[in-house]
């Protein structure tokens, strides 16, 4: 099989690596309807407890802890992982930035 025929792909671990960088992570307005009823919030109470303005103020982000990580870290993993935001959804494979591979846990699969 040639290199040209194989498209490399990841898959989470659920390491929570990537929890723990520093930056925003984005949520669309359909997210956060769904991550607020997946906590049993209503949505004003979880704009204002768990969101913040994106650092380009394009929209929101979910707030981090003291240490740079996501809130929705608790105990090493994601406490709304089964509705994460696409941005969550998506790494490795649709955005990833230099170094991630030095920190993140995900495992290769090869796509024929």
């Amino acid at each position: 099989m040639s290199e040209k025929t194989k498209k490399v792909r990841y898959e989470c671990t659920m390491c929570g690596a990537c929890c723990r960088w520093k930056g925003d992570v984005c949520i669309t307005d359909e997210e956060v309807v769904s991550i607020a009823r997946f906590l049993g919030m209503d949505e004003a109470t979880f704009i204002d407890e768990c969101c913040r303005l994106r650092a380009n103020r394009q929209g929101l982000s979910i707030i981090d802890q003291e240490d740079g990580s996501c809130m929705m870290l608790v105990d090493g993993k994601c406490r709304i992982n089964p509705v994460k935001p696409h941005q969550c959804k998506g790494f490795p494979n649709e955005w990833s930035f230099p170094g991630w591979r030095d920190l993140c846990q995900a495992r290769e699969v090869i796509e024929i």
